[in-house]
């Protein structure tokens, strides 16, 4: 699991959600400014943001907003006193995983901090396993492209020859490499893996 990233300006909600994290069994860092944060961001941080709204200095929305720029990917729930909310819906419609308003329950934010956490690590595993089925089609030559696209349209080895002229023998260490390649066992495999469904 991630790590929850707190931004507050008020060292003692800071305090309290680190303690409130730490008896959940969920790490976490503290920041006392948006500035701070930024400073030390970086794209490669798993986790979710946890960020006041109203700050000194740059806002939760400012850095929200620097953020997107940078393409975070981390999921963001806001803290917002009750005159913010309009302002943390906008931020939810914009793309912000959600907020939560003060005095929250500790209960409720650690639960949503947690499914923030999941939902990360389930994007970081879709990412990563978009990146691996790119470098396997990456290996796949031309030849071996054209008879997957037949594969693909459910057609037996021996049209497969007639239509690319050339010997079924082949067109079966093509197909053999193609799976291996692939790493997958059955054409059926092979178009769940294409069609993002395993």
């Amino acid at each position: 699991m991630g790590t929850a990233y707190i931004v507050d300006d008020d060292e003692a909600i800071r305090d309290a959600l680190t303690w409130l994290f730490k008896s959940r069994q969920v790490e976490s860092r503290a920041w006392s400014s948006a500035e701070a944060f930024l400073a030390d961001w970086q794209a490669n941080l798993l986790g979710c943001l946890v960020l006041d709204i109203r700050m000194e200095g740059m806002s939760g929305l400012e850095l929200f907003d620097h953020l997107a720029q940078r393409n975070s990917r981390l999921p963001v729930i806001f803290l917002s006193g009750h005159g913010d909310i309009p302002l943390a819906v906008a931020a939810v419609k914009k793309g912000a995983f959600d907020f939560v308003e003060k005095p929250f329950n500790d209960n409720e934010l650690v639960d949503r901090v947690i499914q923030a956490l999941a939902f990360d690590a389930s994007r970081q595993d879709q990412h990563e396993g978009q990146a691996s089925l790119a470098t396997r089609l990456a290996q796949i030559t031309p030849r071996e492209r054209e008879v997957m696209e037949r594969i693909l349209d459910g057609k037996y080895n021996k049209i497969i020859a007639d239509e690319l002229n050339i010997a079924m023998r082949t067109v079966e260490v093509h197909r053999s490499r193609i799976f291996e390649k692939m790493g997958v066992k059955s054409a059926v495999e092979l178009a769940q893996l294409l069609s993002g469904k395993k």
